[in-house]
């Protein structure tokens, strides 16, 4: 049954309510993936404390990649207005991601060319104009550095979005988690058909055998990924129309947990995206539901906002300081004790987040105030809500309106900037976000 009255009931309404919670989300995301990769690599001496490490993050790349996905989807969706042209879309993605890649990739191949790996021929070129997800080759897969296949994936998702959701919008609100149930069994189907592809040359290390080419179809190929993306899609719009069914944040977050569990226990192809991809979205509603409902929410204070923020670049860094650092400390076969484990894992983690930082800084941030947007369409900077209830395109740090609710998940009132109002209806916007705060804010 659909829950009770929400602040926003329909999704062509121009005040589109923020969500920090999802913002602050990300950042988990990012630290899973980067506590399995450091668990791929354990900088334990000790097999139990590796084992450790392992058991409690060795599902956390896949999930954090799929949370991410489904997160991407909904957020876009939740974003979007119908005077948005495909041309502007397109240029804020593009200027969102690229310019991080660009960056992280040319780092990568200086330390591969210094190291005298050479540069790599075509599979750098692949991975330079992200295509690499759609060769089923992993040494093209993970080139340069490895965790940028996913914007491989993301750039078929940004292509076809304006598409898939005037699709999606057709839907009738009462259909909406039939079509959710449809793209859901289709990801727990992959695995399945996969079984068809070629059985050699095995994944390397795979819990349970499993091709290469099994691996590329059911976790990387970016047609497949799309369902992640289609179902974030849906369950926004499925928030958005009031037919959510009422799951709270916390029973969503221990659903996820036992999902995160039973994915290890599982046939391994089953364990990458099957297993996670339902929990994982509900999570992703039950926050914004929580967000939208003024709930309870341990995500909502200024650090966390802020490492939401600069998850992405975390995202992006992590592997290659998790990789120089330990060089740095004696090398990849490097390996210490408990606390000097611990140690090195504190380290690499900080060593990300100053990364992370300064390309939210220098690079992120920048590119979007400079070319996210032509220049004929810059408008006077004024509150996100008061923008969109003048039916504008305002602006905050780091991009326009819409290109800020969809790639900060939306920052909490207290982060916007204020100008004073001209307008009665800009006026209205900014008393109903000051009584919000007021009641709800930390």
């Amino acid at each position: 049954m659909p829950a009770g009255p929400i602040r926003v009931v329909d999704h062509e309404n121009p005040t589109v309510p923020q969500l920090p919670t999802l913002t602050s989300m990300r950042f988990f995301a990012a630290l899973f993936v980067f506590l399995f990769h450091a668990a791929q690599q354990s900088p334990f001496s000790s097999g139990k404390a590796s084992d450790v490490l392992t058991f409690a993050f060795g599902q956390g790349g896949w999930t954090g990649v799929g949370f991410f996905f489904i997160l991407s989807g909904f957020v876009l969706t939740w974003s979007a207005r119908p005077s948005d042209t495909m041309r502007r879309f397109w240029r804020r993605r593009f200027f969102k991601v690229y310019p991080n890649h660009l960056v992280t990739f040319a780092v990568a191949l200086a330390v591969l060319v210094l190291l005298g790996q050479g540069w790599g021929g075509w599979k750098t070129l692949a991975n330079l104009f992200l295509l690499q997800a759609w060769f089923p080759q992993l040494d093209v897969e993970i080139s340069v550095n490895p965790v940028s296949w996913s914007l491989s994936c993301e750039m078929l998702f940004y292509l076809s979005f304006p598409l898939v959701l005037r699709l999606i919008d057709r839907i009738e609100a009462k259909r909406l988690w039939y079509w959710f149930g449809a793209a859901a069994a289709l990801v727990c189907i992959m695995p399945v058909i996969a079984w068809s592809l070629p059985q050699r040359p095995l994944f390397p290390n795979s819990p349970t055998p499993a091709s290469q080419w099994e691996f590329w179809f059911v976790y990387a190929l970016p047609p497949v990924r799309m369902l992640d993306f289609v179902m974030g899609i849906l369950l926004a719009r499925i928030v958005q129309r009031g037919r959510w069914i009422g799951l709270g944040l916390v029973p969503a977050t221990g659903l996820a947990a036992a999902a995160f569990l039973l994915s290890a226990q599982v046939s391994w192809t089953f364990g990458l995206t099957a297993v996670m991809a339902v929990p994982l979205g509900l999570l992703v509603a039950a926050g914004a539901h929580t967000d939208m409902t003024w709930g309870w929410s341990p995500l909502r204070g200024r650090t966390m906002v802020w490492l939401g923020n600069v998850s992405f670049g975390f995202y992006m860094v992590h592997y290659i300081a998790l990789t120089e650092v330990r060089r740095v400390l004696g090398g990849q076969k490097q390996t210490w004790g408990l606390a000097g484990g611990i140690g090195f894992l504190l380290l690499t983690t900080a060593t990300t987040l100053l990364g992370a930082w300064l390309l939210y800084r220098f690079v992120e941030g920048p590119a979007m105030r400079r070319w996210s947007r032509p220049r004929t369409h810059r408008n006077p900077a004024v509150t996100v809500h008061a923008a969109r209830a003048n039916g504008a395109a305002g602006t905050v740090p780091g991009g326009s309106a819409p290109e800020a609710a969809a790639d900060h998940a939306a920052l909490t009132p207290h982060h916007l900037p204020t100008i004073p109002a001209t307008d009665e209806r800009i006026r209205h916007a900014r008393v109903q976000q000051r009584d919000g705060r007021a009641n709800t804010c930390p």
